[in-house]
């Protein structure tokens, strides 16, 4: 028999990992519901057609398609074998493949307000804690399976979305301790950028090869642009563009010079200058940077774009996203703005290992452990455990009478910060030894105060 294992670019996660992701998604719920989100879920799975076709070429190509069921009779079985052929030659076909497991939050979202839309209070303001599949290639802080946090606003064009949500980012990461640059950009200002070249035909081209810079480096973007059919010229003004420098005001003012004669230009413009300055307004922060590298390499965005990176580590983006203005379009419900961003809960746990900056109170759901030292002394120990947990103290009881040893290496390693010691002694006393597992000291403490010692901890 072989040893178990698990798929590919999938993992466990043990009683401390969970704990640590419930405290990164917590800290996020929190947030989100204090700026007025309601919780939304929808299915693991989707129809084929409802993802196809929703995030580029590239995209597609990583969509986990289902196996119908029912394949085993001897008709389909015929029917998916010549369906698997149209497969091989890159078509999807219904006979094999109807349905695919979610590639993001965003477009079951869109598809959610479609189906609902006469029912939704507008705007609509909706959070989303949901597991997502790629057939992506496995590596550091890349998974086929992961978790995303999704934050989203349908039925508003006021700027005041992308501001809000930008605060949002750095409130979060704030609590995380984790510090990030918000990187900020405008799909129109690249929709202007196609403009001025004369090469709209190109936009998705371009906006795909600028999105690879940091990871490609501008010799392989500028190849890649080549290679789509982009002519010398055009690609000296993609270069021009994409090495602009400075400040925001002066990244504005060369983007004034280089596009702002396109009414796109001139849009996506005002539009970064608005959120820039409401964000330094509202917070203070010096920490939203103009990049007009960003990109997002997906076709429904089409104003405002946002990245976040965790400074001094290397990983990842750890969070995105930008405006919709017609995502529902795509489901027969045209002209509803959206926007909305997107936390990489594994990216940022990942962060948050690096930096070990998770608190110790991840590390154990237990905070008290009662010592077993005999049928009598451990119904007493079992008394006070559960006014303990009526305080909220989280506690348990060693399950038999064993050595002291044993119960102090279980207690280590499941790293619990204290016990509590009820002896044939102290049962007389009415009292309890507890000991700090970290500092070591101990200290007598009568079963009346014990809730209170350990509130005050």
């Amino acid at each position: 028999m072989s040893k178990p294992s698990l798929p590919q670019g999938t993992r466990d996660f043990g009683p401390v990992v969970v704990r640590k992701r419930n405290y990164i998604l917590q800290t996020i719920r929190t947030v989100f519901e204090l700026y007025g989100y309601e919780p939304l879920e929808t299915p693991a799975m989707e129809n084929m057609e409802t993802l196809l076709g929703k995030y580029g070429d590239e995209g597609d190509k990583l969509i986990f398609k289902i196996l119908n069921n029912g394949l085993s009779d001897a008709k389909n079985i015929e029917k998916g074998k010549a369906a698997f052929e149209n497969v091989l030659l890159g078509k999807n076909d219904k006979n094999l493949t109807e349905r695919a497991l979610r590639y993001d939050l965003t477009i079951p979202f869109a598809r959610y307000v479609a189906m609902n839309y006469g029912q939704l209070a507008l705007p609509f303001k909706r959070y989303q804690i949901q597991p997502v599949w790629r057939a992506d290639r496995p590596q550091k802080g890349r998974y086929r399976e992961f978790y995303q946090c999704d934050a989203d606003v349908v039925g508003s064009k006021s700027l005041i979305n992308e501001v809000e949500l930008c605060i949002i980012y750095a409130t979060v990461f704030e609590q995380l301790g984790i510090d990030v640059t918000i990187k900020i950009n405008n799909r129109k200002v690249l929709a202007a950028l196609a403009d001025v070249t004369e090469a709209n035909d190109k936009f998705t081209a371009i906006t795909v090869a600028i999105d690879k810079l940091d990871k490609i480096g501008i010799d392989k973007v500028k190849e890649e642009l080549a290679a789509n059919g982009l002519q010398d010229k055009q690609i000296a003004v993609i270069e021009k563009y994409i090495s602009i420098t400075g400040n925001v005001s002066e990244k504005l003012q060369a983007l004034q010079i280089l596009i702002g004669q396109s009414e796109s230009g001139k849009a996506g413009i005002e539009a970064l200058q608005y959120v820039t300055d409401s964000y330094l307004q509202y917070t203070g922060k010096q920490n939203l940077e103009l990049d007009t590298t960003l990109a997002r390499g997906l076709n429904y965005y089409t104003g405002c774009i946002l990245e976040i990176k965790a400074n001094g580590v290397q990983m990842g983006s750890i969070g995105g996203g930008g405006r919709y203005d017609d995502l529902t379009g795509l489901f027969g419900v045209p002209n509803v703005p959206g926007v909305g961003i997107s936390f990489g809960v594994d990216r940022i746990y990942d962060v948050l290992e690096e930096l070990n900056a998770f608190p110790a109170f991840t590390n154990s759901s237990t905070q008290v452990l009662f010592f077993n030292l005999g049928l009598q002394e451990s119904s007493a120990a079992f008394t006070q455990m559960q006014l303990l947990r009526k305080s909220g103290i989280s506690c348990e009881l060693y399950h038999e009478n064993a050595k002291f040893d044993k119960q102090f290496k279980y207690a280590e390693k499941k790293q619990i910060g204290h016990i509590v010691i009820i002896g044939t002694k102290e049962l007389e006393q009415n009292v309890a030894n507890v000991k700090n597992l970290t500092s070591g000291k101990q200290q007598t403490v009568p079963f009346s105060e014990l809730a209170t010692y350990f509130s005050n901890l």
